[in-house]
């Protein structure tokens, strides 16, 4: 097994206790790990997504059995979509209503501070039209110069793989992910995302006011999975892009000690955007 782990190192990365996890193996078969000659377990990365997921629906109040049927449900069905997917995992995150304007800005606050603090990030973005992405290109081709890999997923025409800026990967507008408006950034000192899903019925509604149902957060596991939902889109279309990128993500990020002043760093961007977008829509003072 390529990514084989111990079972320290999935104690480690979980929270479990390495005798809670042979004991939901024994009572429950669960987790199933590998058994080297000698006997010792190895587990995948998958395994330990599943014994997360266990053990927060756990916290939240499932039975055993319950939460280990609801961990390998969701590791069997693909997603849809990255919100869909983070909602799926994470129902108790709390989702905002903002409009296309605020997500603008919220994008471009993390955008700032990933070119600003992470180190070889993997970066995912979806953007729902072509044109919408042609928007924000430059600012995606500055970023991919220092990625380890960048993707964006829009309705273009073809995939593209062009030397100095993300993949392109066509997606459908009526593909779950057409509805979308996402932004991964995942490196080992920096950790954020942003996953919106429109609200339908907005035709008519100006570009700019198109609302959004809007999660993020900068919690490293957390990212991680948004990300992992990301890479299995990214098979979806394109398998040979997507084994670089799993590869990349195979080492879990470390919880940070300055998550905090990340949050903080995070926020004070995103107000600054914010705010500048509001006095943007101010009438011009009148000229005496």
């Amino acid at each position: 097994m390529p990514d084989a782990l111990t079972i320290r190192e999935v104690a480690r990365q979980t929270g479990v206790p390495e005798g809670t996890l042979r004991m939901w193996e024994t009572r429950y078969g669960f987790p199933v790990p590998e058994r080297l000659p000698s006997g010792h377990r190895r587990y995948s990365d998958d395994d330990v997504q599943r014994v997360r997921q266990v053990s927060r629906d756990r916290e939240a109040g499932l039975s055993m059995p319950a939460a280990i049927q609801r961990a390998q449900q969701l590791a069997s069905e693909p997603e849809p979509s990255i919100f869909a997917g983070v909602r799926r995992r994470r129902p108790d995150l709390q989702p905002y209503l903002l409009a296309k304007r605020t997500l603008i800005a919220l994008s471009h606050a993390i955008e700032d501070e990933c070119a600003a603090r992470a180190e070889r990030p993997v970066l995912f973005g979806s953007f729902q039209r072509e044109r919408f992405y042609r928007d924000a290109e430059p600012r995606w081709r500055d970023l991919a110069r220092t990625s380890a890999a960048a993707v964006v997923f829009a309705d273009f025409d073809e995939m593209r793989t062009p030397g100095d800026g993300p993949a392109e990967l066509p997606i459908d507008r009526a593909d779950p992910l057409g509805r979308e408006w996402s932004l991964i950034c995942d490196a080992p000192g920096y950790a954020a995302f942003l996953a919106a899903w429109e609200r339908p019925g907005q035709d008519a509604v100006p570009d700019f006011e198109r609302r959004f149902e809007t999660v993020w957060s900068v919690e490293p596991r957390l990212v991680r999975e948004a990300a992992r939902i990301a890479a299995g889109l990214v098979e979806r279309t394109a398998p040979d892009l997507v084994e670089p990128i799993v590869e990349r993500l195979r080492h879990t990020p470390p919880p940070s000690a300055d998550e905090l002043r990340l949050v903080g760093a995070l926020t004070n961007r995103m107000v600054a955007y914010v705010g500048q977008g509001e006095l943007s829509r101010l009438p011009a003072p009148h000229s005496s």
